[in-house]
């Protein structure tokens, strides 16, 4: 059951995520969110940004609730990759508050910079302040806010705080455009010590050849 479930985590943050990555996302654009659950935001991004959407959502009950929205949405499961999607086939990928419970994080991330121009990734900070003090103090896995679950039955296989975002973002070669700290459920940018105090961060991303393209593109106009 769990299983099935885990691609609809609750954001704490929803309204203020969702204002968010509307801000990011260009009117008219192409859009996928991975992970969906009932197409909340997919279906503000076809109403207030004019935006072509598609969803990918594992839960039957939230993949109809989508579809009750008018919505359309794929039911499918993110751990069997998105090679059915052609490169560049949108302009923004969405991921919010699922790339830690997916069983291969890296190559999902590779994928997301290769069907979409942009991607928008949400994720738990585990570097937050509160969790490392109930780590040091009870010496157990730490349940907060952000991360309300046990050990034993927690959806997130995958805990990263931003230092370690970075680091991968590093090793695949994708540029991070904008790094947004979210910080008691405010979008704080250039936060000071923000991997102590962010709660989840927002990340604009972009695979690095296509980020060099763009830089000598805006170069030349402003010669």
């Amino acid at each position: 059951m769990c299983a099935q479930r885990r691609y609809c985590m609750q954001d704490p943050s929803l309204e203020m995520t969702d204002r968010l990555l509307l801000e990011q996302i260009q009117h008219g654009s192409r859009v996928l969110d991975l992970g969906c659950g009932d197409g909340r935001l997919l279906a503000r991004l076809r109403d207030e940004r004019g935006a072509s959407v598609l969803g990918i959502e594992i839960d039957i009950t939230q993949h109809h609730a989508a579809i009750a929205r008018g919505v359309p949405v794929i039911q499918a499961d993110l751990d069997e990759g998105l090679q059915d999607i052609p490169d560049g086939a949108f302009d923004y990928v969405v991921l919010s508050q699922t790339l830690q419970q997916v069983l291969q994080p890296k190559q999902l991330l590779e994928e997301m910079v290769r069907v979409a121009k942009q991607a928008l990734v949400v994720v738990p900070n585990f570097g937050n302040w509160r969790i490392r003090l109930q780590v040091l103090k009870q010496g157990r896995a730490p349940v907060t806010e952000v991360l309300p679950y046990e050990w034993y039955n927690t959806p997130n296989l995958h805990l990263m705080s931003m230092h370690d975002f970075q680091d991968l973002m590093r090793l695949l070669g994708i540029e991070i455009l904008q790094e947004i700290p979210i910080i008691n459920h405010r979008a704080v940018e250039n936060a000071w010590l923000a991997n102590l105090r962010a709660q989840h961060v927002l990340y604009v991303l972009q695979r690095q050849d296509e980020y060099a393209e763009n830089l000598n593109r805006e170069n030349v106009l402003h010669r």
